[in-house]
């Protein structure tokens, strides 16, 4: 099996933001670990005090800013960067890949590709051929065919401190998500397998929407009565769209899908969470983006999301609210109270 091979080889992380940062740390408790980061000042750090935007760094990590070398030195490798720049990512790593190499991204994002002159706010309509997961812009873009995801209730800053956690790791391929555990199951951190890539891949973005508007929810100082509504309302929705897009009920019940819908609509360690808490707290989006370090993918998601029900012509009420206040003059005050006036018929209606 290439398994037996790929344990004596060094393990790749790109991308050396706070979860790629924890990932690494993970690896490296059985592996020697590349940690690529774009910035000399990045690698430098690591280098120097083998710490990372307030992480302490396992011994096993070294730092480099060479994708040639990474992809020749390792045979498995998670890429960990944000979706706006996952494609340009892959593009450079491409011409060192082979089919051997093994790809596992943990990035909760997708990829737009239109027509040219055309934007996502000017195209007529947006169909899941125009929409991208990571998994299918990793086979877009490279001779890769074994191809996995992580997904789950992952928040970095709670990793970072080794508390107890777990992750899926998704493929079409077993060999994938074997090694995706072996190399990262610990006593603290347990992973899951699942077939279905893209229902997950799926889950563990659309639940970033929801995540924003219980940010809202907590901004405007309500409490769990209203974030209990929302999340089994959200739930159903993130399940609705999923379906548009080519995903699978049974991945968002799961860890991939509830989980981390729970852990990321409950905690203020979220960005996504904080960008909705700080637009109900009165700060525009242009705002808390300048002053975020880190990327929070819901607010692109809610975009597509939006975009994606009005070209199929069905309905998504939390999304749709959630543009408006986003991109449009809406106050997340009315917009609450457009959706608890918003006309639903049944508790379950996916099932």
């Amino acid at each position: 099996m290439a398994s037996k091979n790929i344990s004596k080889k060094p393990v790749g992380v790109i991308g050396a933001g706070s979860f790629g940062s924890a990932i690494a740390n993970i690896l490296a408790e059985k592996s020697e670990v590349l940690l690529y980061a774009r910035d000399s000042e990045t690698i430098r750090k690591i280098a120097e005090q083998k710490e990372n935007r307030g992480q302490k760094l396992h011994t096993n990590i070294t730092a480099t800013g060479d994708l040639s070398y990474l992809a020749s030195a390792c045979d498995v490798i998670f890429p960990i960067v944000p979706s706006s720049a996952f494609r340009s990512m892959m593009q450079q790593l491409s011409p060192y890949l082979h089919p051997y190499h093994i790809l596992i991204h943990g990035t909760k994002g997708l990829d737009i590709s239109l027509p040219k002159g055309e934007t996502l706010d000017s195209t007529k309509e947006l169909t899941r051929e125009n929409i991208k997961t990571m998994s299918e812009v990793i086979m877009d873009e490279s001779v890769v065919i074994r191809v996995g995801c992580l997904a789950g209730p992952n928040l970095a800053k709670e990793m970072a401190k080794a508390q107890p956690a777990a992750t899926v790791v998704a493929s079409h391929y077993w060999e994938v998500i074997k090694e995706g555990e072996r190399l990262l199951r610990n006593d603290r951190f347990q992973v899951y397998g699942n077939n279905d890539l893209i229902g997950i891949e799926l889950a563990g973005v659309l639940k970033n929407i929801i995540a924003i508007a219980s940010g809202a929810l907590s901004g405007l100082g309500l409490g769990e009565n209203a974030k209990g509504l929302l999340i089994s309302r959200g739930m159903v929705e993130m399940i609705h769209l999923g379906k548009i897009m080519g995903g699978d009920v049974h991945a968002f019940l799961g860890l991939a899908g509830i989980g981390d819908l729970v852990a990321t609509c409950n905690s203020t360690l979220s960005r996504n969470y904080t960008v909705g808490y700080r637009l109900a707290q009165g700060e525009s989006l242009d705002e808390i983006i300048s002053t975020m370090e880190e990327v929070a993918e819901g607010v692109n998601t809610v975009r597509i999301a939006k975009k994606m029900v009005e070209s199929a012509k069905k309905r998504a009420p939390i999304t749709e609210a959630l543009y408006d206040v986003l991109f449009g003059d809406l106050t997340v005050e009315k917009a609450l109270s457009m959706l608890m006036r918003y006309p639903y018929n049944v508790d379950i209606d996916f099932i």
